[in-house]
């Protein structure tokens, strides 16, 4: 990176936010004169250069299988730049919250509007399952609903491709305690039915403004393993109930 420009075109302005797979930035598209989110994915510390390259690699092949993904429910992949040993991803920059911090900020929502979320997020799965991916972290975080109205869901950085490895399988469990289905937490691969299961632990703090599964991070596991999930109150409260049944 050039005196903070990424491939001499992406100027970085400031973060947007950090998670578990990187660092989020606003940036402008000097090129095309227009501002993009940026993710800068970061890499497990300890990593032999062979294991950087081929982690590198794999980021890079997952970030074009996620570029073809083009639905207005999933986030647009602009490019991929490989610069100081890591990927950093182009996206489009949304505006507006994310589900979890719209239910955190307003409380529950009414069951009409989370039944229009649920759906979109579901023709945005659908879509992807069709191009043979799994999401494998849907959740309230990754479900971001635009000042325009659009439902969009994000962070496809740990998508999978079906028969391929991915960038954080090195032993480590991809997804986020309470909203990860029980069949992959007992160490299958999951499926597209595993992305439903996720969505309606989604839909359950949608409509009540609280997960499912509370505690620990090994209280959420074990919770979801042993524990039939609970039924939230309203019209939707059966479906959800069904959609994260064992």
């Amino acid at each position: 990176m050039s005196a903070g420009r990424l491939a001499g075109r992406y100027s970085l302005l400031r973060p947007l936010g950090a998670g578990g797979m990187g660092k989020v930035w606003l940036a402008r598209d000097e090129m095309l004169d227009r501002e993009v989110a940026v993710k800068e994915l970061t890499l497990p510390e300890g990593m032999s250069p062979k294991e950087r390259a081929d982690s590198v690699k794999r980021a890079v092949r997952e970030a074009q299988a996620t570029a073809r993904l083009r639905h207005p429910g999933i986030v647009a992949l602009h490019d991929v730049v490989v610069e100081n040993d890591r990927p950093w991803l182009v996206m489009e920059l949304l505006r507006g919250r994310t589900l979890g911090d719209t239910v955190r900020q307003f409380g529950p929502m009414p069951a009409d509007h989370a039944a229009r979320v649920g759906a979109d997020v579901l023709e945005a799965l659908t879509a992807a399952h069709a191009q043979g991916m799994q999401h494998r972290d849907v959740k309230p975080g990754n479900v971001f609903l635009t000042e325009s109205g659009r439902v969009v869901l994000t962070d496809f950085g740990i998508a999978r491709q079906e028969g391929q490895a991915t960038l954080t399988e090195q032993g480590l469990m991809i997804g986020s305690p309470g909203f990860i289905a029980p069949e992959r937490l007992e160490g299958r691969p999951g499926g597209p039915a595993s992305d439903l299961w996720s969505l309606g632990a989604t839909l359950y703090v949608a409509v009540t403004g609280v997960p499912a599964y509370e505690g620990s991070a090994a209280q959420r596991v074990q919770a979801t393993l042993l524990a039939p999930p609970p039924v939230a109150p309203g019209p939707l409260g059966p479906l959800i109930a069904a959609m994260m049944a064992h």
